[in-house]
């Protein structure tokens, strides 16, 4: 039986605004093979609308918004979970506020429930700052993703585990994160494929989030050496991907 496809995308399918090689060859054979696939990735900035569109405009047709997964959606699923109506404060942008407001979330500096940090390109020292005065006077200080860089054109930009590390310097707390690797993301990913984590297979191009998080789930991993693991960089973590390719263009799904 051909297992289902989570996989990521920053680093995998593209870098910043570029498509990688045989990105669009790997998108192609899934929806030929009608192997069940999902996206799965940590940027909390964009909503599944605007990453389908983003796929278009690099070349790649077919997708539906179903097809995604983000962390922000990740992140509202498990606080509505917690609290219904709750009230948040956001540092990220606006994929993440959208999604906080589909569960029935408002935005609020007022005492807020809690403090939610996204990855954001328009951070602001008061940004910051209020929300570290948030967290001390008693929010919950929530992560969507602890990635510390996010691979684009020409090298590597801040993501949201920067963010969340000066907070955490000022604050004192540890911010409970809900993207990859934590399980809770790839629990999302095999229930929304209707599939048990054995018939899967966890795409990706961190050693740190994708790999370990696919691996802890009982994924087969598969770490592509387009985006921020190299080969070299394999040899400091204590556990390997299942199989390593250069790129997704390079993967047969059938043969996973």
């Amino acid at each position: 039986m051909t297992k289902s496809i989570i996989s990521d995308m920053d680093g995998v399918i593209y870098r910043g605004k570029a498509l990688i090689p045989g990105a669009n060859d790997f998108v192609q054979r899934l929806l030929k093979s009608n192997v069940p696939f999902l996206f799965l990735t940590n940027n909390a900035e964009q909503t599944p609308l605007d990453l389908k569109l983003k796929l278009e405009h690099l070349g790649i047709k077919g997708l539906t918004e179903d097809n995604f997964i983000t962390s922000a959606m990740a992140t509202a699923m498990f606080l509505k979970n917690q609290k219904e109506n709750a009230t948040v404060y956001v540092v990220g942008g606006g994929g993440l506020i959208n999604e906080l407001y589909n569960v029935g979330f408002s935005i609020s500096e007022s005492n807020p429930d809690y403090v939610v940090v996204g990855k954001t390109t328009s951070l602001s020292y008061e940004q910051l700052k209020k929300a570290v005065r948030l967290i001390d006077g008693g929010a919950k200080f929530i992560g969507t993703n602890p990635d510390m860089i996010d691979p684009v054109e020409g090298g590597n930009e801040p993501a949201a585990g920067t963010i969340l590390a000066a907070i955490a310097a000022a604050t004192g707390k540890t911010p409970y994160i809900v993207g990859k690797p934590n399980a809770l993301m790839m629990t999302l990913a095999t229930r929304k494929l209707g599939v048990h984590p054995d018939d899967a297979v966890m795409i990706g191009d961190r050693m740190d989030t994708d790999i370990v998080g696919g691996m802890e789930a009982g994924m087969t991993t598969v770490l592509v050496l387009s985006g921020v693991s190299t080969k070299e960089s394999i040899k400091a973590f204590p556990y390997k991907p299942d199989h390593i390719f250069n790129n997704v263009g390079e993967i047969d799904p059938a043969v996973l």
